[in-house]
């Protein structure tokens, strides 16, 4: 599969990064349903991982902002994946932001984007995540959630809300995106008084789910690796204070420090990829050091070998995400990041 993909990189190289983005996912759901994929794909050695009163087959996951929809989901599981989070999705439909919103370093092997949470709204996610063979046969599924541009900073916690009670039935856990750099405003909700005031109208909201339904779903944070130590400790508390689950590092970072002077580096947007590797490992540390065990960490940020992935549980990770990654690498990055941490 490694050679396949690396026939076919530089001819998706030549498309526009989210033509080629969705061309590669519509040929990857004909492949399932031709029963390529299973021929091809080298699945990983189970390796399950409990977290959270979730057992994950291995810890290899895939990162939210891949299939922000839920519309490939069962091509996606049949590349290996122990689990995976789709999103981010809004309660809302929208377009996102205007094209082109996506762009390649590929001398960094890094990706810009600037897509604006771009999504058809939770209902018809919801819908999707029904009809797919992967969650009917209980496979591990992340719901990724976020606001909607058109909503006020101040009442992002109602978005939230709505957004959680739509997902709150199908997801395994619900993770809260507040670190997009590509929502005006949504990296304000990192700050204390915001952040205090979203976790707490989380928590009750997620009581009376938990009532209703009768089970209690992990809450997850994502955040961003354009923190400092200060803010890190910050966001740390909150967490255990509210009874937060496990927190997600990293997102996109708005620094262009590692891919100065190239092409693309000065459009806007988040920066993911090989460049973000090391700051993402760093809040990795630092949270371990902060949380000291408390709540786990799972993490996500310039994955491109089973190196990286080691690197991100030696800094204090439980599991990994990945999405750039597979871009440059292919799917064989997924067995071979779960070959690297298979414990023996």
């Amino acid at each position: 599969m490694m050679d396949s993909y690396s026939f076919l990189r530089p001819w998706l190289f030549n498309l526009d990064p989210e033509k080629a983005h969705n061309l590669t996912l519509s040929n990857l759901d004909r492949a399932r349903r031709w029963g390529l994929l299973q021929c091809v794909i080298k699945q990983p050695t189970p390796d399950p991982r409990i977290l959270c009163g979730i057992t994950f087959p291995n810890p290899v996951g895939l990162a939210a902002g891949l299939d922000k929809d839920g519309k490939h989901i069962d091509a996606l599981a049949a590349l290996g994946f122990g689990f995976l989070e789709i999103g981010t999705v809004t309660p809302k439909p929208q377009p996102g932001n205007p094209k082109p919103r996506m762009f390649r370093l590929a001398q960094a092997q890094g990706i810009i984007n600037r897509m604006g949470f771009n999504n058809d709204g939770v209902d018809a996610c919801v819908a999707r995540v029904h009809r797919s063979t992967f969650w009917q046969n209980g496979g591990v599924l992340g719901l990724n959630i976020g606001k909607n541009a058109s909503t006020p900073i101040e009442n992002a916690a109602s978005d939230y809300v709505l957004a959680m009670q739509a997902v709150y039935e199908v997801a395994t856990y619900i993770t809260v995106n507040i670190s997009s750099p590509n929502t005006q405003h949504l990296r304000a909700l990192q700050g204390e008084e915001m952040l205090r005031s979203l976790l707490g109208t989380l928590d009750v909201a997620r009581e009376r789910l938990s009532d209703r339904y009768g089970v209690r779903k992990p809450l997850f944070l994502k955040i961003a690796p354009d923190l400092d130590t200060d803010d890190i400790h910050l966001i740390a508390d909150l967490l255990l204070e509210f009874g937060i689950d496990a927190v997600i590092a990293t997102n996109t970072t708005i620094s262009r420090e590692a891919v100065s002077g190239m092409e693309f580096a000065n459009e806007a947007g988040g920066l993911s990829g090989a460049p973000v590797r090391e700051a993402s490992t760093q809040v990795i540390r630092a949270l371990k050091a902060r949380l000291q065990n408390q709540l786990p960490i799972i993490g996500v940020g310039g994955i491109l070998s089973g190196a990286d992935a080691k690197e991100k549980i030696a800094a204090g990770a439980s599991l990994i995400q990945i999405y750039s990654g597979l871009i440059y690498k292919g799917p064989a990055l997924i067995d071979e990041c779960a070959a690297a941490l298979k414990i023996s």
